[in-house]
């Protein structure tokens, strides 16, 4: 799949888009926290058919600005609505996986005018979790970086296409290969998680909306209940023998998903 690359600036901060170019409607994709745009590649292929796909590397990740000053859940949010006026999109369907998943939703519920669906992977609406910025902190500090090879980065993320999906994320500089994103960014992207839930947020969506959870992944039971409880209309599917990266594990079943979604 040909992407072509598109930047922009939003008040000083670099971020930078892959385009799948012609026609269809719009669907934006939006990475989980320490990801990157290249991670929904398989995932946008079938899609691409008949949708304009544009995946972005979000502020603080990938090739964006590394270290941007605002990290907050706001900023994210207008930088969604900034690639939208950029590149031309009246309204959008927002795909969003984990942190990018909670994007798409604060974004749908801000600005319901320019989301015409909107697709969870993995995110939800609960919280507060204060335990969420040291887990995250440490997690980061583990990673025992620079990594010799892409090959021993995947061997220390575990096996499989999750492990591989990590791995392609990293760049090669200074004799190593290093993750693109500065750590403690990543602490300051979630600390607003740490304070309160978002319920509010997601009642206040009003567009089509499916929710892809996987059998062995991060949203609680009890909150997946609670989402499908306050919005009823939402299309819930569980993806079995799946981890929290089922975008990056089960890219087909998580592709014929969102067609099928978008398609009804």
């Amino acid at each position: 799949m040909d992407w072509t690359e598109v930047v922009l600036r939003r008040d000083g901060v670099r971020l930078v888009c892959r385009d799948s170019g012609g026609a269809g409607p719009a669907v934006v994709m939006l990475h989980g926290l320490a990801g990157h745009a290249g991670e929904w590649d398989a995932v946008a292929r079938p899609l691409a058919a008949r949708h304009r796909v544009v995946a972005v590397d979000q502020r603080a990740h990938g090739a964006a600005e590394r270290a941007p000053v605002d990290c907050s859940r706001a900023a994210y949010v207008a930088d969604v609505v900034a690639v939208l006026d950029h590149v031309g999109f009246d309204e959008a369907v927002l795909v969003g996986q984990s942190l990018g998943g909670h994007t798409a939703m604060l974004t749908a519920a801000a600005h319901p005018e320019r989301v015409a669906a909107l697709v969870l992977v993995e995110a939800g609406a609960g919280g507060p979790s204060p335990d969420i910025t040291d887990d995250i902190g440490g997690w980061l500090e583990s990673w025992p970086t620079p990594f010799p090879s892409r090959a021993e980065a995947a061997a220390f993320f575990g096996a499989g296409p999750a492990a591989e999906g990590w791995a392609a994320g990293l760049e090669e500089r200074d004799g190593g290969w290093w993750p693109r994103f500065d750590p403690e960014a990543m602490v300051r992207s979630v600390a607003e998680l740490a304070e309160r839930a978002y319920w509010a947020e997601w009642e206040r969506v009003t567009c089509p909306t499916l929710a892809v959870f996987a059998q062995s992944g991060f949203i609680p039971g009890d909150e997946v209940a609670d989402m499908l409880r306050r919005r009823p209309d939402t299309v819930a599917v569980s993806v079995p023998g799946a981890g929290h990266d089922v975008h990056l594990e089960r890219p087909d079943v998580l592709g014929g998903l969102v067609a099928d979604f978008l398609a009804g």
